[in-house]
């Protein structure tokens, strides 16, 4: 997958957004349990009330506090702090405090003054327990105090009938010192958040007395929470579609890149590359391997980057949240990642078996479309159709393999999962017993381990489809990477313009990549512009090899090929080919209209009279005629809709309609009749002058009247010269000429 990477780049800036966007998505979904800890903890159990800050005391109760606070801590909670009353407020404000505190009416109260959350943390460290201690004197036992967490009540030894807190006033410092000594001794065993949450409930009771409602504040607080935890969702959301949109459209494009690179290496390809990649395996590679490898894009940018932000941002705020149930987000971990290191050991080499199925089976169905008609002919539909069950059943039964090994993934997921919920619950249910924790905690700490988890489960995900996908990016770089053995000479030459033309082969020697022996040897021939040059020879002589060797679909590997005096090495193959018209052995024709296709070549600037011309001259006018809408009559896909000499005939128009140079006939009268091709070479002499002309023919009916017949046998040249001059000194081309003709057809 790595050798692809490089494909992202024009995505950047999109990629890039979208790593913002997933860090915002994950810092929101993140931020959530916190917010509903809050609920639990503040909303639902302290009533609204968040820390042991006091937003409003009375005189009476910050007199109190002061006993068993230090100079410092006094000095703070002075600063920290205002007395309000009738005569120091404004009306508006007055009313405003009285409306919310109603005892403000009798007496004065101290109101919280600063916004400094240093300061807040600072007070709420000191304020829990000497709140605690106050409640505990007045009370006896400090509210929310069980018994069994309070050792002994350090207020017993008090005489019976005296305000405490008028004798602590009096008392002297060092009998202070050992009461504060005494109850720091009961409180040492109390976790801060029992301290805290006791202190709260004092609190309440404080507020209850100067007449706040407390199921206002404990309502405001849970909708104030609430209305942040759905503002976070939005946002949550918000980004999510964003990614989702974005990550769309990057892999869209990337498979749009991908398609049209890959098209534009194949176009390039010459006979050599084809004959390493089949025709079916470049259509798979093209399409089904370029969306597995889409596919993975969008997962990949969905998930990849934003499980590592989940996962550690879950874990950092598990740990912070409460680190005694840290092993447990381990274990969770630990399960998952044995559950998919097993399961892929045993998928991946299914996975990378996949394509090469998927491949064969386009392979098989491939050949029997195109050979139905055989298929037919010889009555062997069941071996074929056997042939492809075979393959689809081989794709089948890996298909359900995987399928099988991913379905039993999932549920033992949701198994550690709720394994890891269950042990969470049991654990923090011992913790909130000790008052290690509050309930609020336990929650978010669960939430926080799913989506650690959940990270990993998309991980794992992306791991499902990493090695199809790696696969597949493996088969698409061997096509863009593939070395082309035919490629644009790096210092082009010009072709001469005062020849136009002129074919030379000197001493050209040829064999197929890999082969050991040549199909070619010290070929050397010209072929003149005006003339006609025609090569005949057994099956397998080497005639369509060396007609290739002109457009370069092969290179030589020995000698020489010179076109107006050019080595066409050294020409662009633009240029080249621009000046060859080529008739293929196989008529081949494309979807469109018989006018489209003919005017192929000419990259449809052929005017009408020039297309009509060529199709007189080409023999095809009266089958065209006969055609409801003529030249406008569609063609169907590879021109099944016409016989095969129709298809020979529009294929040599399409190559006249170009107007070239050199016209190159590779065996293309073999469909026709001999009415038809006799009628066509005539028209060709008449009106195709000053052209080089090339003829690839098995009869000699056909190139008879030729200015020069080139005799190959075994790929070499046995005989060149014309009709009459082959006869007398060839015997090659002799015993094929009497194999086809008597000998007064002949004229021997």
């Amino acid at each position: 997958m790595l050798r692809l990477f490089k494909e992202f780049k024009p995505f950047i800036i999109s990629i890039l957004i979208i790593i913002v966007l997933l860090f915002l998505q994950a810092s929101t979904e993140l931020a959530l349990p916190d917010y509903m800890s809050n609920i639990v903890n503040v909303g639902i159990q302290q009533n609204g009330i968040e820390n042991a800050v006091p937003e409003v005391m009375r005189i009476d109760t910050m007199e109190k506090i002061k006993i068993f606070l230090n100079q410092d801590e006094i000095d703070l909670i002075n600063n920290s702090y205002r007395l309000i009353n009738k005569e120091n407020l404004t009306e508006k404000e007055y009313e405003k405090y009285l409306k919310k505190y109603s005892i403000l009416e009798n007496e004065e109260l101290y109101i919280l003054s600063t916004d400094s959350k240093e300061d807040i943390e600072k007070m709420n460290s000191f304020l829990g327990k000497a709140l605690l201690i106050v409640a505990g004197i007045e009370n006896g036992t400090p509210q929310g105090v069980s018994a069994e967490n309070m050792q002994s009540n350090p207020f017993a030894s008090l005489p019976e009938g005296v305000d405490p807190f008028t004798m602590l006033v009096n008392a002297p410092k060092e009998q202070i010192d050992a009461l504060k000594a005494e109850i720091d001794k009961q409180f040492k065993g109390l976790p801060e958040t029992i301290v805290n949450q006791s202190a709260v409930n004092y609190i309440k009771t404080q507020y209850e007395d100067m007449g706040v409602d407390i199921n206002k504040t404990q309502s405001n607080y849970i909708f104030y929470i609430g209305g942040i935890m759905i503002l976070i969702s939005l946002i949550s959301m918000a980004a999510s579609i964003s990614v989702g949109f974005l990550s769309a459209r990057v892999s869209s494009g990337l498979g749009r890149n991908l398609r049209d690179k890959v098209f534009k290496k194949v176009t390039a390809f010459s006979n050599g590359e084809f004959d390493d990649f089949s025709t079916a395996s470049l259509i798979t590679r093209s399409t089904n391997d370029i969306q597995q490898v889409q596919m993975f894009a969008v997962m990949m940018l969905r998930m990849v980057f934003y499980a590592p932000i989940l996962g550690a941002g879950g874990v950092i705020r598990a740990l912070r949240t409460n680190t005694s149930m840290a092993w447990i987000v381990a274990v969770g971990v630990i399960a998952i990642l044995t559950l998919i290191i097993v399961l892929f050991a045993v998928a991946m080499p299914k996975f990378k078996k996949l394509q090469k199925l998927v491949d064969k089976v386009n392979r098989v169905m491939r050949e029997s479309l195109i050979g139905m008609l055989v298929i037919r002919a010889f009555n062997t539909q069941k071996h074929e159709e056997k042939k492809f069950d075979d393959a689809n059943n081989e794709l089948t039964r890996t298909n359900l393999f995987v399928s099988r090994i991913m379905t039993i993934m999932m549920p033992t997921m949701m198994l550690i999962m709720n394994g890891v919920t269950l042990l969470v619950i049991w654990v923090g249910a011992h913790e909130i017993e000790k008052g290690a924790i509050q309930v609020g905690d336990m929650m978010a700490f669960m939430q926080y381990t799913m989506q650690i988890i959940m990270s990993f489960l998309m991980i794992s995900m992306i791991s499902i489809m990493l090695p199809r996908a790696s696969v597949s990016a493996g088969r698409i770089s061997e096509i863009l990477n593939k070395k082309l053995s035919i490629e644009d000479p790096i210092a082009p030459k010009e072709l001469k313009k005062d020849i136009r033309g002129l074919l030379e082969f000197k001493n050209v020697g040829f064999k197929y990549p890999g082969a050991e022996e040549n199909v070619l040897e010290n070929i050397s021939f010209t072929a003149k512009p005006g003339e006609t040059t025609a090569f005949i020879g057994s099956t397998g002589s080497g005639k369509s090899t060396l007609i290739n060797l002109i457009p370069r679909f092969y290179d030589v590997t020995e000698g020489q090929v010179l076109l107006d005096g050019t080595d066409i090495r050294d020409i662009k193959l633009h240029d080249l080919r621009e000046k060859i018209g080529y008739v293929p052995q196989k008529g081949i024709l494309f979807t469109g209209t018989i006018e489209s296709n003919i005017k192929y070549g000419k990259n449809a600037d052929a005017s009408h009279e020039d297309v009509l011309k060529v199709i007189e001259i080409a023999q095809a006018k009266e089958f065209i005629d006969q055609k409801e809408n003529g030249i406008l009559c569609e063609i169907a896909q590879g021109g099944t809709n016409v016989s095969g000499g129709q298809r020979q005939r529009l294929s040599i128009a399409r190559a006249l309609a170009k107007e070239p140079e050199v016209l190159i006939f590779d065996d293309s009268f073999s469909a026709l009749d001999f009415k038809t091709d006799a009628a066509l070479r005539k028209a060709i002499e008449t009106e195709i002058k000053d052209k080089t002309l090339l003829i690839v023919a098995q009869r000699i009916s056909t190139i008879m009247n030729a200015e020069k017949i080139i005799v190959l046998d075994e790929g070499k040249i046995v005989g060149v010269g014309t009709h009459k001059e082959l006869l007398k000194d060839c015997n090659v081309y002799k015993q094929i000429a009497l194999s086809q003709l008597s000998e007064e057809e002949l004229a021997i």
